[in-house]
């Protein structure tokens, strides 16, 4: 027995939940929020699956698409303040361990840092931080390699000196 489309798909979609977890969770604010733009993603995710090439990567074409709906979703948000509120999901970004209180402070810094990039960089922290390869980077995001290893040279710069301020704070 094959499977359909739509069965594909929703194993795929399954299989690779926490990419959509992620990027919603870096983009909308509030519990109510994330889940709205978890839902749009899963739509762009479908409306964009009869152009997936299965020849690529899934979870790079995920990331493409994902990463597009929430930066629309962002520019629709008419609010000034757009920090996460990291308390409401720090199990999904410490992937549901448990954790010592420095650790805590540090993820919490980090996320209000993430807060203050503009949506390619911080769609470039998020690849970075998930370990993606210079050149997925640069696939997803359709920028050049170059051009995504000075983003996060320049973007570590930022971290650090944010880091520094918000101690002496």
């Amino acid at each position: 027995m094959t499977e359909t489309p739509a069965q594909a798909f929703d194993a795929l979609l399954q299989r690779h939940r926490g990419i959509v977890l992620k990027i919603a969770g870096s983009y909308a604010r509030g519990a109510e929020d994330r889940a709205d733009l978890a839902q749009e993603i899963a739509v762009q995710l479908w409306r964009a699956w009869p152009g997936y090439d299965p020849a690529r990567s899934f979870s790079t074409w995920m990331y493409r698409i994902a990463l597009n709906a929430a930066i629309s979703f962002l520019r629709g948000q008419a609010q000034a303040d757009r920090s996460v509120p990291l308390d409401d999901h720090a199990d999904t970004l410490a992937g549901g361990a448990a954790f010592d209180p420095e650790t805590h402070e540090r993820l919490r810094l980090l996320q209000r840092f993430m807060a203050t990039l503009g949506p390619l960089d911080r769609a470039l922290l998020l690849l970075y931080l998930e370990e993606r390869s210079g050149r997925e980077i640069a696939e997803v995001l359709g920028i050049g390699e170059s051009n995504v290893t000075t983003r996060v040279g320049r973007i570590k710069q930022r971290l650090r000196e944010y880091a520094a301020a918000s101690f002496h704070d």
